[in-house]
């Protein structure tokens, strides 16, 4: 990169969000840690000092319009009305086989809750980033979707968290038609299955291999794709 860009990683107290700093930050990006709770940002921020990687801490709980609004006007006077990156990590997953939830009896709060985490969330960050970004023709947006919201290879249980990983891909389709082609990019991506707290200590992949296609996102060349859905860097199907 030519310039030194300026970050934002959602649900980086942990797991895959952590991860994405920590690479981020030595590829040389200025990283903001956000996280729901102050106290647990903090702790990983530390954590990464104990490393020699220095990240700023902003606590954004990505339910609440307020918290997303401070979270982003915070950012935005940190570094002088700049953020050219913005990675939607944070998400939930409340359902499954083991709670025994289906379609067929899956709670409307259980949908809801969902939504708002993981669908608007990422929905009232973006839409504050991209006037930001705007302002100096460069952003990247990489939004944390998975293969269960995969149309081409839906099948049953987790319904409200597949429900919101498909809407959150059709969130990157209509962002990406509006934007246009140029120099801000919106893609989704599926890290596969990770070894985090979500993904349970079977899963398949280490936790910074799950990271590196968000990394990648993050730092597309500006001949890069937009209104993509990628796994280990290449195109996935909807």
């Amino acid at each position: 990169m030519a310039e030194t860009r300026i970050a934002l990683v959602t649900g980086a107290n942990r797991g895959i969000g952590f991860e994405i700093v920590r690479q981020l930050e030595r590829l040389g990006v200025v990283t903001v840690l956000s996280a729901r709770d102050p106290v647990k940002a903090q702790a990983a921020a530390d954590k990464l000092l104990s490393e020699g990687i220095e990240v700023g801490v902003v606590p954004i709980d990505v339910d609440s319009d307020e918290s997303c609004a401070a979270g982003l006007k915070q950012v935005e006077e940190l570094f002088g009305g700049r953020l050219d990156i913005l990675v939607n990590n944070a998400g939930i997953m409340q359902d499954g086989p083991s709670t025994g939830t289906t379609a067929m009896n899956v709670s409307i709060e259980t949908i809801a809750h969902t939504f708002n985490t993981n669908v608007l969330g990422p929905l009232r960050l973006i839409q504050r980033a991209i006037p930001l970004m705007q302002k100096n023709n460069y952003g990247r947006i990489v939004n944390m979707s998975s293969a269960l919201g995969q149309l081409a290879e839906m099948g049953g249980n987790w319904p409200a968290y597949r429900l919101s990983k498909a809407s959150i891909n059709v969130l990157t389709r209509v962002f990406a038609a509006e934007i246009g082609p140029g120099n801000i990019k919106i893609n989704s991506m599926h890290p596969g299955w990770v070894q985090t707290d979500m993904g349970g200590a079977n899963a398949e992949r280490p936790v910074d291999q799950g990271a590196e296609t968000a990394v990648w996102l993050a730092t597309l060349p500006d001949d890069g794709p937009t209104g993509g859905f990628f796994k280990d860097k290449k195109p996935m199907a909807w």
